[in-house]
């Protein structure tokens, strides 16, 4: 085949192929086209997970009806005009690839009011063809519906998962945007029901009561605010005390420059920051946000634009790592001038377990037992053969639990335990966290979970995806 020219429409189906993976990135795309045009309200609707319908609308500066057609055409955009601005990227989007890519996998109309324009106009696109613009009734703004996405493309439409899954990230991606943003309002709603309202605000109220919002109450009552700058760096937001650590890490949010990323170099910086105060296997929470010269990051770095290149990268790590671990310490001390000592984890231990804060004050705390009774409570755990504390010989028997045979308690914390191997040092906290844990698992792999009414119900505080979780594992 001979070099030939592709054609239009084909080029923007393969950008969109980079850009446009499943509605949750259309929604981002849109959602920072607002911003850049100085929204402060912006309202989003999706029918059947974004498969049908997604429509944004904002109340920003408008398009020019003069501008409607290019604003489908590839790498045009009213954001950078030279190298110079590449090199110092400070809008949310810049390449001008988004709106014709998503135009071309769907059924696209675009309605806009500039705010130095009498008349709102109108422009259309079936996924081929643009159409002209015609006058429209429409307040100053924009307005976006993306309907039947990837309609005019199969293969890409059956990797699409279910109505609620598309949905869920649909959502995710609205959360982390209105993260960002703490001054202007976001609405959705889906299949015409309201799913979440959030009222913008300057204050740092206002910023605290959407960080509840969006992450939990427990997160902002657990978490403790940060602020530090040096060295042209600046960093602050909130980080989760080590007892609300977290399974898996969903709930870190990192921006720089008000711009959300999954930073690899930020996300190591931070979990170096946690290593001395988290189990292995949790993840710490957090909303950071980060802020430098704009030249000293190169947003280019994706076509997604998730990801970002800083120019001083060992000086960014450094930075990062020691603000989040001195403002630890700083906890772990006690200094409640500095940040509010974490509180202690909801969770109910048996009577006879030494309780203590692993990381709020620096120090364990043991409870009334004497170490008779709690070295019976942890052979009951454990069971294991009787042997003496200082035998003479090797044990004979070689199946010898990981654990091993307790010896000795150490502080009313610790079991100085011996097994094949040698001597092995148990925190009594987590060995009976694990061993809940593993009976959990076992219970859920056989027979199943037993259930028992409780006389006085608990109420637990978990975020709204948590709760549609358990919903739907009830």
């Amino acid at each position: 085949m001979r070099i030939h020219n592709l054609p239009s429409q084909l080029i923007n189906q393969i950008a969109a192929g980079e850009v446009v993976e499943r509605p949750a990135s259309v929604i981002k795309e849109l959602l920072e086209n607002s911003l850049d045009a100085g929204a402060t309200r912006i309202d989003v609707d999706i029918e059947q997970g974004g498969l049908r319908l997604l429509r944004v609308r904002d109340n920003g500066y408008g398009i020019h009806p003069e501008d409607l057609v290019l604003a489908l055409s590839r790498h045009a955009t009213s954001k950078i005009a030279s190298l110079e601005d590449l090199e110092q990227v400070v809008s949310m989007g810049f390449r001008g690839e988004a709106l014709p890519s998503i135009a071309s996998v769907s059924r696209f109309t675009l309605i806009s009011h500039c705010h130095d324009v009498e008349q709102a106009w109108r422009i259309d696109s079936d996924g081929a063809t643009i159409g002209t613009a015609t006058p429209a009734a429409h307040p100053v703004g924009t307005t976006i519906e993306v309907h039947d996405l990837f309609f005019n493309t199969p293969a890409r439409r059956k990797f699409l998962r279910t109505e609620k899954t598309e949905f869920g990230h649909v959502e995710e991606m609205l959360r982390r945007i209105a993260l960002s943003r703490f001054d202007v309002e976001f609405n959705l709603r889906h299949n015409e029901r309201a799913v979440c309202r959030l009222r913008g605000g300057q204050q740092i109220g206002d910023s605290e009561q959407r960080v509840a919002e969006l992450c939990g109450a427990e997160f902002l009552a657990s978490a403790f605010r940060i602020e530090h700058a040096a060295a042209g760096l600046r960093l602050h937001g909130w980080i989760g005390a080590p007892t609300f650590s977290r399974s898996q890490s969903d709930r870190q949010y990192f921006f720089v420059n008000g711009r959300m990323v999954r930073d690899k170099l930020a996300g190591h910086a931070v979990r170096q920051a946690y290593h001395d105060v988290l189990y292995h296997g949790r993840h710490p929470a957090f909303v950071l946000y980060f802020e430098l010269d704009p030249a000293r990051v190169d947003v280019n770095a994706h076509p997604a634009k998730s990801e970002v290149r800083f120019r001083d990268s060992r000086l960014v790590h450094d930075f990062l790592f020691h603000t989040v671990h001195e403002a630890l310490a700083a906890t772990r001390a006690g200094n409640a001038e500095t940040a509010p000592a974490p509180a202690l984890p909801s969770l109910s231990y048996p009577q006879a377990m030494p309780v203590g804060n692993h990381y709020g004050t620096g120090q364990q705390h043991a409870i009334d037992l004497s170490a008779r009774e709690q070295m019976h409570t942890y052979a009951a755990l454990h069971p294991a053969p009787v042997t003496p504390l200082m035998p003479a010989v090797e044990p004979v028997d070689t199946a010898v639990p990981p654990l091993g045979y307790a010896l000795a308690q150490l502080l009313g914390i610790y079991i100085l335990a011996e097994n094949a191997a040698g001597l092995v040092l148990v925190d009594m906290h987590a060995a009976h966290e694990r061993i809940t844990y593993e009976r959990l698992k076992a219970a859920q792999s056989g027979a199943g979970m037993q259930a028992q009414p409780l006389l006085v119900p608990v109420s637990v505080a978990v975020s709204a995806r948590e709760a549609d979780v358990a919903e739907a594992q009830a």
